[in-house]
C-alpha cells in the first residue's frame, strides 16, 4: 500500500490524482457482490477514460447529499475517536502499489484497520441501525478498501445527528477480494487501451 499525504481529500490536487483511476467507492460499477462483472463496467470505464484526458468536472462531482455528508462528517469522526479512544489519520488516498492504477480514499485510518463513514438521510440511517449489517450498496467499497490497504478489518459507521450511530466491524472476505483483484486487472487493461484509442483519434 502507498499512502498519499501530500494533499487533502476534495482539494484540487485530490481531484487531479483521482482522474482516470478506479476508486473503491465505484468498485460496484466493476464487480457485483457475487464476484461477477457488473453491467455498468463499460460506462464507468468510459467515464474514467474521459476524466483522464479532460480532468474531473468538480461542479458536477458532488450531489447535494454528498455535500451534506461532508459537512456532518467531522462530527462523526470526533464521535468515533472519542468512543473508541483512537486518533484517526486522514490520508488523501491509498494506492495498492507503485502503479497507482487503483485507489481508495478512507474516511480514517488506524493501525491495521480503516473507517468508512456515511451520513445519510434520517430514514436511511434508521434502516441501517435496525438491520445491523453492512449495507448491501457499500459491500464493494468496504471490501475494496481492504483490498487496497491489505487490512483484515474495516469499520463502517452511519451517523445522523441526534440519533444513535450504527457501527459494524467488517471482516475481510478473501473470496470476494480475489475476484475483485482479477476484475480490476482486466478493467485497468481495458481502460488503458480505451485511453490510447481516444488519444489516437
Amino acid at each position: 500500500m502507498i499512502v498519499e499525504t501530500g494533499f487533502e481529500q476534495n482539494s484540487d490536487a485530490w481531484f487531479d490524482a483521482k482522474a482516470g483511476v478506479p476508486s473503491s467507492s465505484r468498485f460496484a460499477d466493476i464487480i457485483t457482490t457475487k464476484g461477477e462483472p457488473s453491467i455498468s463496467t463499460d460506462g464507468y470505464m468510459y467515464k474514467l477514460a474521459g476524466e483522464y484526458i479532460a480532468g474531473i468536472d468538480r461542479n458536477n462531482y458532488m450531489s447535494w447529499d454528498m455535500k451534506r455528508g461532508l459537512e456532518i462528517q467531522p462530527r462523526a469522526e470526533r464521535f468515533f475517536e472519542f468512543t473508541h479512544g483512537v486518533k484517526l489519520e486522514h490520508p488523501a488516498m491509498c494506492y495498492l502499489d507503485e502503479r497507482k492504477d487503483r485507489l481508495c480514499s478512507p474516511d480514517g485510518l488506524m493501525p491495521e484497520i480503516g473507517l468508512e463513514i456515511k451520513c445519510p438521510k434520517m430514514k436511511t440511517h434508521v434502516g441501517y441501525f435496525i438491520d445491523k449489517a453492512l449495507p448491501y450498496k457499500y459491500f464493494q467499497q468496504v471490501h475494496g478498501s481492504m483490498y487496497i490497504t491489505g487490512f483484515k478489518y474495516w469499520w463502517f459507521m452511519s451517523y445522523y445527528p441526534g440519533l444513535p450511530p450504527f457501527e459494524i466491524k467488517v471482516k475481510r472476505n478473501e473470496k470476494f477480494i480475489s475476484a475483485l483483484a482479477k476484475e480490476l486487472d482486466k478493467f485497468v487493461d481495458k481502460l488503458v487501451m480505451t485511453i490510447r484509442k481516444i488519444k489516437g483519434g
